[in-house]
């Protein structure tokens, strides 16, 4: 029999209304509970396994619901439709596998999780289109300029609203689960030309459809801005569909992924978070998994639950879904993650390997957060900095440059300074966490000092809202062409923080790629404080006692290697320069270098505004460090934090290693996670074993006056710490750290 939409569409509702009276079986709604909490709020380990086709027949749900036990969790992210149903649909349009079309996968995994007191969360993927959905519903496709139909589904279609929901309905209606993970989000990616992205968007905006989809044209930057606001009016309304249909906490998880430019806009809505940040490709992957859970926390919030992807097969260097990466390597990428604040989301590719393996890994790890998961909730992290992101930076003024896609290509003129400043302070072990730059104004009773690496691209507000920060005694480290051009990515005759920096561009802007296309063989000239021109390329005893701060380290040098460009700029009276741009033209003829710098090129301006300290440079530092770490650029913008720091620093460690400390207040104590990045995190390979580093002496500024107790949360228990209390300060060691450290402190 051959449906048209309309009779589909009534046959599918019809079906839905009579459940109930054809006495299927009913699964109780678990959102439905009086009395108890939101079934999220609790719930922080996760476990998810993706099913082929083939994967539907020979699935062993005895052996799954061992692996549950053995990991230990809470809700189990299950398939239910992504291109097939893994169950047999009612639904005419929707296939079932065909090794085992009968089989109602689905059910039986339901079943068992919820004998087991498991939540259950149906994993949907409704942008795979079959054949049959794309010829029935052509109508509903998106449109080409010249009209022709797209691969895809319009957002301003009925698609989601006469055929998800239908399948949303049916599954909760069938197993009751507790919410929908859609891995097809939810549409709007791509510039549709159907009638109905026409009128709604004359309606909205007035104008029709640009012709164009290049970011330098006005018109597709307003577009995009206007798919965002579609994007997440969509989010909002199929959230409401599914707590209409599964009770109030039945939750639409949309997918948020590492720099995608949604995540803020879902984040600020959502109740909790799934994220898909698995990949772990190169150097600092370990310390930016870190970052990543502290940044989404600083967005959906430091008491809501962050759950991550980790995959148990090889994600590293290559994606081999049926083996294993070794268990130093998974286990540690799961720890980072855990360090700052992402609960552990145990994800296996397939439904059955020949590695075996993958089953362990996870085990020892999942069985110690269990053991301590009140340590790992509602903390807020203790630190100097807030580093700042922002998704108009990197659209729009990051738009010459290959966006970021993990592990593609990183955009050199955004991500990479970013990555390159992070990568700094972290070994510097300077305490910080990332921050939106909409968010600067929530979050600054949390930081003293704000970042700006390479922040491009601002709009008046933002560079309103940091010019009042540093007015009021925050600090400022800003580098490259922060604030020159605005939210749109066009440029400003003068920066937007121009009084806040104490410089002016000399002539017109730079184009937005300068930076990731200067690397020459130039260098920074360091001067003694107050001293501005000077040539000589000895530095006497008193000029190197006169330094300034931010160059402690430097004292046997005048000169430091840097491979990038400068522009040129006036700085104002009331700053000190305490670098200038030395370019390859001016190193003499290789025999006796003249060193002369340029004056009309600073490369490293400070001064107060306000009550503030302000530490600029018109270089990019960050980005060259990212791209070629250098330790004297390390040295350099970590002298510089701490100079902006003051006396701040609510911590300080020493010791060998390449080791991150966060640290977190929860209530009446603080909970400080260490991890040991030594020989990993500094390197390309997959990690196959740990580097154990030590002793770490670590001091820790305490607002709980005379109680000082140091506890470690080990496997085998609580174990006590020896310590002492001195002028308000906690000091301990860590003789040997292996791996990671738990330390909890009052």
């Amino acid at each position: 029999m051959k449906y048209t939409r309309r009779q589909f569409v009534v046959a599918s509702a019809a079906a839905s209304s009579s459940v109930f009276i054809l006495g299927a079986k009913v699964i109780p709604d678990q959102n439905r509970l009086v009395g108890r909490a939101p079934w999220y709020q609790g719930c922080t380990r996760w476990g998810q396994t993706n099913t082929s086709e083939q994967d539907v027949a020979i699935y062993d749900v005895s052996f799954w619901r061992g692996q549950w036990r053995r990991v230990g969790v809470q809700v189990i992210l299950a398939n239910a439709c992504a291109g097939f149903a893994t169950f047999p649909s009612r639904n005419p349009l929707v296939a079932s596998s065909r090794f085992a079309p009968q089989r109602d996968l689905l059910g039986e995994i339901n079943d068992a999780a919820r004998a087991d007191n498991i939540f259950v969360v149906a994993r949907m993927d409704s942008g795979v289109l079959n054949q049959q959905l794309l010829e029935k519903f052509s109508d509903w496709r998106t449109q080409t300029l010249d009209g022709k139909p797209g691969p895809v589904m319009c957002i301003n279609s009925p698609y989601r609203e006469e055929y998800v929901y239908g399948l949303y309905r049916e599954v909760i209606e069938r197993y009751g689960v507790v919410g929908f993970a859609d891995n097809g989000g939810i549409g709007g990616s791509r510039l549709c030309y159907c009638n109905r992205c026409a009128n709604r968007y004359r309606k909205d905006v007035g104008k029709a459809l640009p012709t164009s989809s290049s970011l330098d044209d006005a018109d597709y930057r307003q577009w995009c801005r206007w798919n965002t606001a579609l994007v997440m009016e969509m989010w909002e309304k199929t959230n409401a569909a599914t707590r209409q249909m599964g009770g109030p906490d039945c939750e639409y998880l949309g997918m948020v992924r590492k720099f995608s430019p949604f995540n803020r806009e879902v984040a600020t809505r959502a109740k909790l978070l799934l994220m898909d940040c698995q990949s772990r490709n190169d150097s600092a992957s370990f310390q930016e998994h870190v970052d990543e859970g502290r940044y989404m926390h600083s967005i959906l919030g430091w008491d809501k639950n962050v759950q991550v992807a980790s995959s148990m097969t090889q994600h590293s260097h290559g994606y081999f879904r049926v083996t294993a990466d070794p268990a130093a390597e998974l286990q540690l990428y799961m720890t980072a993650g855990i360090a700052g604040g992402f609960n552990p989301w145990d994800h296996y590719p397939t439904a059955y390997s020949s590695d075996r393996r993958a089953y362990s890994a996870p085990i020892p790890l999942c069985h110690w957060h269990r053991k301590y998961t009140e340590y790992f909730a509602n903390r807020i992290p203790v630190a100097t900095a807030g580093i700042v992101r922002s998704d108009d930076n990197a659209v729009f003024f990051g738009r010459d440059a290959p966006p970021f896609y993990q592990p593609g290509l990183i955009s050199a003129v955004t991500q990479v300074p970013y990555r390159g400043m992070v990568r700094a302070l972290f070994q510097s072990r300077i305490p910080y966490f990332p921050v939106d730059i909409k968010d600067i104004v929530r979050h600054t009773p949390l930081f003293s000092v704000l970042v700006l690496p390479n922040v491009g691209g601002m709009s008046d507000e933002e560079c309103e809202d940091v010019r009042q920060f540093v007015e009021r005694g925050g600090s400022l480290l800003a580098t490259g062409m922060t604030s020159l051009y605005d939210e749109n990515g066009e440029a400003r005759t003068d920066f937007g923080l121009s009084r806040v920096f104490g410089t002016h561009i000399v002539g017109s802007a730079p184009v937005r790629t300068f930076f990731s296309v200067a690397s020459v063989a130039s260098y920074l000239k360091l001067y003694p404080t107050r001293v501005f021109g000077e040539t000589a390329d000895v530095i006497t005893s008193e000029a190197a006692a006169t330094r300034h701060p931010a160059l402690i380290g430097f004292e046997d040098t005048n000169v430091i290697g840097y491979g990038g460009g400068a522009v040129p700029l006036q700085v104002d009276a009331d700053r000190t320069v305490l670098s200038c741009f030395v370019p390859p033209s001016n190193l003499g003829d290789g025999q006796a270098p003249m060193w002369r710098s340029e004056p009309l090129m600073p490369a490293l301006i400070v001064g107060q505004y306000g009550l503030g300290r302000v530490a600029y440079l018109p270089v990019d530092l960050d980005r060259r460090y990212g791209t070629d770490p250098n330790p004297d650029h390390a040295l350099l913008l970590g002298n510089l934090l701490k100079w902006c720091a003051g006396d701040t620093l609510p911590f300080e460690i020493d010791g060998p290693g390449d080791v991150g400390a966060y640290l977190y207040r929860q209530s009446n104590r603080f909970v400080m996670h260490i991890v040991n990045g030594s020989g990993i995190d500094n390197g390309d390979e997959i990690a196959e074993q740990y580097f154990p580093t030590g002793p770490l002496r670590i001091r820790v500024k305490s607002p709980f006056g005379t109680k000082s107790d140091v506890i470690r949360l080990k496997e085998a228990g609580i174990l006590s710490v020896p310590s002492r209390l001195r002028a308000g300060t906690i000091e301990f060691e860590i003789k040997r750290l292996v791996d990671h450290e738990v330390i909890v402190i009052g």
